[in-house]
């Protein structure tokens, strides 16, 4: 089956030390990239994910200073959800207790064991057990490797109604439906992780509002530019959907749509990963500039805050 599923989601956030402590030191992951927004350069975009940053482990920030709150609402991203071991779970509630996180009750979704917290810029997060988990493939961490968090598991998205943006999952994105549970409903790709998107519809609501701890978009994998292409005929030609030119990103290209539903969707190729500019035993460990950004250095570095 192919790699169909997320390739990253990404958030804004406010003080980027607080957010690269959580996510680094409570949380285990690697800071596999620490770069700018392309579109605002005065603005970090910091990648967390596995050793290598694999299409699917991937959360992303832009971290701003003494941003405003978000307010989660229709057409936004509700909750973003890690994998982890099925008998780690427990191990992961007394870790957050010992953090400070603010969490919920464990629950069962889908048959799953879920346990729901919030990062310090309250962003809705999840960490959900399963028996095919999959070994670490970060052990440098903060984390045990048999705890450690394995990727994405997927998101929850909250809509006014999910049929149209169904469509777009099972039509273009190659994802299936899976199972259903309420007002829910579970669809998933081939990939082992970052493979679920879950479709909640409530009907009228209150709207959202972007601020930190909101998700700016989320992005799903084309295995290179040809499946991107199709990908992007196929929302034109049989959805009449509006499609961004392709724009490179460095570490992969993409292109961006606004789903019926009023979610941000990107189309991330695989390739060329992230260890194009520095070798993977030293990913996150400088500031990294696209080429049209690097005679600019001097005056980017003395406009981002520090961080470690």
């Amino acid at each position: 089956m192919s790699e169909t599923g997320l390739h990253h989601v990404t958030a804004f956030a406010g003080s980027a030390a607080r957010n690269l402590d959580f996510y680094t030191r409570v949380l285990g992951l690697r800071l596999v990239k620490k770069t700018v927004n392309f579109d605002d350069p005065g603005t970090y975009h910091l990648y967390y994910g596995d050793e290598t940053g694999r299409p699917g482990t991937l959360l992303t920030f832009f971290p701003i200073a003494h941003a405003a709150p978000g307010r989660v609402g229709i057409g936004e991203t509700q909750e973003t959800a890690f994998r982890v071991p099925r008998a780690s779970i427990g191990w992961w509630t007394h870790r957050l207790i010992e953090a400070g996180a603010a969490h919920e009750a464990l629950v069962h979704a889908f048959g799953e064991p879920t346990l729901r917290f919030r990062d310090p810029d309250g962003m809705m997060l999840a960490l959900v057990g399963t028996d095919d988990a999959g070994a670490a493939l970060w052990t440098g961490g903060t984390v045990p490797a048999e705890h450690a968090i394995r990727g994405l598991h997927g998101v929850t998205l909250l809509l006014a109604e999910a049929g149209p943006t169904a469509a777009i999952l099972t039509d273009v994105l190659g994802l299936t439906e899976a199972a259903r549970e309420g007002s829910a409903t579970r669809y998933v790709g081939g990939a082992a992780i970052g493979g679920s998107v879950t479709l909640r519809a409530v009907g009228g609501f209150l709207a959202g509002r972007t601020g930190a701890g909101s998700v700016h978009h989320i992005a799903f994998r084309a295995a290179d530019d040809a499946a991107q292409t199709a990908m992007v005929a196929r929302l034109r030609e049989a959805h009449g959907l509006s499609v961004t030119e392709q724009r490179d990103r460095q570490y992969f290209r993409s292109i961006y749509f606004r789903e019926p539903g009023g979610v941000l969707f990107e189309i991330a190729t695989d390739a060329p990963g992230f260890a194009i500019d520095e070798p993977v035993a030293a990913l996150g460990s400088g500031l990294k500039l696209p080429p049209g950004l690097e005679p600019h250095r001097a005056q980017i570095e003395d406009v981002l805050p520090k961080v470690a």
